[in-house]
């Protein structure tokens, strides 16, 4: 249990540390770059925390750096200097007064229990003593590789896309983005579906899912899909687009 309150306080830390920079900068939105980085701060607190560094342990935390520092990265250049992300515009407008206690509250500290439950896999991992690997472990590596690629080419696809300005006012529905609407998300979660199939490996139990089920959820139901399907809703294109395109598992386009 050392690895999980250590966590919890680190995160504490990191979450009101990122506040306190959102309101300094008046951009909220700034939670979306601490996200990745969280998780890599979960991912070394907690192997320090365990002091143990087996072969299982090490390679969780080197996936979970590798995508952390990918995702951080790509979310800081593309948002930057483009100020206040519209979700996070309208949360401060519907607040008012209180929009840095409700900032710290529904943002910051919720995305913070939000991360900390995504992160129960290397949690699992790094709190256990289990060194030996298993046909699991190389089965999550192979899952997660292959999400891992998936959210990389589609990031780079639609960053493409939308750099040349031919495309201005289009949306993108070629490469990956002509299999599901989403490869990104689609990526993201079968990440952590590949480090639930490692953490099975160490602890064999029902709670190596919690992680996979609720981050998909999450990006299927919550915060994902739903917000950014939202802002195309009105737009003809978008609705002949969804038509021939699955919304989040790859899937054949299917014909006009």
């Amino acid at each position: 249990m050392c690895c999980y309150k250590t966590a919890i306080i680190a995160l504490l830390a990191y979450m009101s540390i990122g506040w306190v920079i959102a309101q300094l900068k008046k951009d909220n939105s700034i939670a979306d770059i601490f996200w990745g980085l969280g998780f890599v701060l979960v991912a070394y607190v907690s192997l320090f925390s365990s002091a143990l560094y087996t072969h299982r342990q090490l390679i969780v935390t080197a996936l979970v750096t590798i995508w952390g520092f990918r995702l951080f990265f790509y979310i800081s250049l593309r948002n930057w200097n483009k100020g206040e992300d519209f979700r996070y515009q309208a949360m401060r407008l519907r607040w008012g007064k209180w929009q840095a206690f409700r900032a710290y509250t529904d943002v910051f500290i919720l995305q913070g229990i939000f991360l900390f439950v995504v992160a129960l896999p290397m949690l699992i991992v790094n709190s256990s003593a289990d060194a030996s690997l298993k046909w699991t472990d190389y089965l999550g590596i192979a899952v997660w590789i292959a999400g891992f690629i998936f959210e990389v080419v589609g990031d780079a696809q639609l960053k493409a896309f939308i750099r040349n300005p031919a495309n201005k006012g289009k949306l993108m529905t070629k490469g990956l983005w002509s299999w599901t609407r989403h490869p990104n998300y689609f990526g993201e979660a079968k990440m952590w579906w590949g480090l639930a199939i490692i953490a099975f490996g160490a602890d064999q139990s029902w709670k190596v899912l919690i992680s996979p089920v609720f981050i998909t959820f999450l990006l299927l139901f919550v915060s994902g899909v739903p917000l950014l399907e939202k802002k195309y809703a009105q737009r003809s294109d978008f609705q002949e687009y969804k038509k021939r395109t699955s919304r989040f598992f790859p899937l054949p386009p299917r014909k006009k």
